[in-house]
Order: C-alpha cells, then sequence, then structure tokens
C-alpha cells in the first residue's frame, strides 16, 4: 500500500485554492464557479482535519495553538522508567517448554505483471509473516514387561520395568509441574484444574493425588529448606514479617524470614509466640532482626531489633498529610 505524506497533501490543496483565489480576482471565473469551488475546497480541508490531523491534548501551553503546531502527543506510550503499578512481570521463558520452530520460503516463480519465470532468478530480499500457536501435546509412554515361562524350571519370569514405574498408571514430571504451577502459583481452585487437566488429557485425577503433587514436593525441597535456613541463621540481618491467610475458613497465619535473595514462609494457626518457638528461627537468630513495629515480648528481649523505616514513618505521618496523600480515603 503506497504511504502518505499528509504534508505534502495539505501544500498542494492550500496552492490549488491560492491560484483558484487569483484567478477569481482577476475575473476569469465566474460567481457560479466559485461559490462550487469555495464549497469543495471547505469539504476537503474537513476531511483533511478528520483524517490527516492527530489528537493532542489540550493544556496551558498549547491551548492557544492549533493541532497542526502542536509537538508530538507520546502520553499514552509505554515509556521504560515510568511509574507503572504492581509488580513487573517476569518475561524469562519458562525451562519446561519446548519451541517447535519452522521457516518455509513462499516462492516466487512468476512475474505478477509480465508473466516472466523468475525460477532462475535470486531473491534480492524477503518478507517474514509470523504464526504463533500453542498445541497441548498429550504423551502416552507404554512399557510392556514381557512375562515367560522357564522351560527348565517351569518358573514365571516377568521383564523389569523402569524405577519410576511404580503401578499400572503414572503421571509424568510436566503434567505435575503443570498441576503444581496452576495451584501453588497461580492459586487456581483445586476442582478448576481437575476439570482443566480432564479437559486436555481425558483422565479425571483425583483431588488427592493432586494434592499429592504438591505434597511431593514439599518433601523434595526439605533439604533445601534446611539449608536455607542454616544460611539465613549466619546472615547479618534479616526481615521478618506475617500476614493472616485462610485455611478452611480459618484464619491462619504466613510467618516470612527473608534476607538477600533467600525467602522462607511458614504457616502456622498462630502469629505469636507459639509460631516463633515452633518455626524456631528467632529465638536462634544472633544478628539484627527488621520488623513491623508489633510489640511482642520476644523482640522486647533481644538486643538488635530495629523496625521497619517505612512503617515507622507511615506511623508517625501527620493525619493532615496522611488526608492529603489519599483524597479518596479522607474522612
Amino acid at each position: 500500500m503506497a504511504s502518505l505524506d499528509k504534508t505534502s497533501v495539505k501544500d498542494e490543496v492550500g496552492r490549488l485554492k491560492a491560484d483558484f483565489d487569483r484567478l477569481g480576482s482577476e475575473g476569469k471565473v465566474s460567481s457560479e464557479i466559485q461559490a462550487i469551488m469555495n464549497s469543495l475546497f471547505m469539504i476537503i480541508e474537513l476531511i483533511l482535519a478528520i483524517f490527516l490531523e492527530r489528537s493532542t491534548k489540550k493544556n496551558g501551553k498549547n491551548s492557544s495553538i492549533p493541532s497542526s503546531q502542536t509537538e508530538k502527543d507520546e502520553s499514552a506510550l509505554n515509556r521504560p522508567g515510568s511509574n507503572g503499578k504492581g509488580k513487573s512481570e517476569n518475561k524469562d521463558l519458562a525451562e519446561n517448554t519446548r519451541v517447535k520452530e519452522t521457516v518455509t520460503i513462499a516462492q516466487a516463480l512468476t512475474c505478477d505483471v509480465c508473466a516472466q519465470d523468475l525460477s532462475g532468478v535470486p531473491s534480492i530480499d524477503h518478507e517474514r509473516r509470523t504464526k504463533i500457536d500453542i498445541v497441548f501435546e498429550k504423551v502416552v509412554d507404554h512399557i510392556d514387561a514381557e512375562i515367560k515361562r522357564c522351560p527348565a524350571c517351569h518358573a514365571t519370569v516377568k521383564g523389569l520395568f523402569p524405577s519410576d514405574r511404580h503401578g499400572p498408571l503414572q503421571y509424568g514430571d510436566g503434567l505435575k509441574a503443570f498441576v503444581i504451577n496452576l495451584l501453588v502459583g497461580q492459586v487456581v481452585a483445586l476442582n478448576r484444574v481437575q476439570k482443566l487437566v480432564k479437559s486436555m488429557i481425558g483422565v479425571v485425577i483425583a483431588e488427592a493425588s493432586l494434592l499429592k503433587f504438591v505434597l511431593r514436593l514439599y518433601q523434595a525441597l526439605a533439604t533445601w529448606e534446611h539449608q536455607a535456613t542454616e544460611w539465613m541463621l549466619n546472615a547479618p540481618a534479616i526481615n521478618v514479617d506475617e500476614t493472616s491467610f485462610r485455611v478452611d475458613t480459618k484464619n491462619h497465619w504466613i510467618h516470612a524470614y527473608s534476607s538477600g535473595d533467600v525467602t522462607l514462609k511458614f504457616l502456622h494457626r498462630s502469629r505469636g509466640k507459639a509460631a516463633i518457638d515452633e518455626i524456631n528461627i528467632i529465638p536462634r537468630y544472633g544478628g539484627a532482626i527488621i520488623h513491623d513495629c508489633w510489640s511482642h515480648p520476644i523482640y522486647r528481649t533481644m538486643a538488635a531489633v530495629t523496625g521497619c523505616v517505612v512503617h515507622t514513618y507511615c506511623a508517625n505521618w501527620p493525619s493532615s498529610l496522611t488526608r492529603m496523600a489519599m483524597p479518596g480515603r479522607a474522612t
């Protein structure tokens, strides 16, 4: 499709109108034709204003300037460093994905204009058009173990199965990882995960089996959790906090411990001393603890304890400033 230079179009229309006005002033055009042509020029200018002018919001600097003379409007562009809300999205590709990429050459064998044969003419360039799609592939791997009868002792012998085949039916690591990501990472309801998996593989997996996938991951991470706890006990400072979380309609607490790139979270029914003693990180820790100024007796018994600067600042912020910063919640 040919490109259109809107500046040249406007200049050409302006030149034609000036020539016509000159002819009219010289008396070479009748009054009837002048009226018709002026109407046509008005319609053309209106069309140019609608289709070729850009829209720029008016402000104190450009309210008196025609829209065609204002600077480029980039207010809607997503620029790096803009103050966006929410957590930044992780653009890293998952490690258990498989990308199948193909390239097909659409040959130009015949000239569209003169029908000349182009099969022996080299290409001067390529234009690429891409389609991205997702295909959910169900992989079924059967292993049939031979069963034979020994002619010598008449014993029945069976071939050995791999160590990961414990029964008639197993589920692979890819399916388990997908289920765990939905349940834990995306916080999808258990029955919805069950229905989604059934629609993909045609097999209904019991909810207990889905929860067992998460339980086995929890057990597999026990060694890492122990190592991370020992590393955190030797860190110079740790951040601690807790937040409420409902489990089976009952209020629980998630206790978070972090230092550097390591974060540990523990779920407990209690918020206070019972949870702190059972988790057993704070009683054994000898460094600086940064918390949200929650007045708990165990913090007062430790020497190197400090409150979070943000919590302290917000707690001592004047109420007038609070109302100014949060006008939608002012009372």
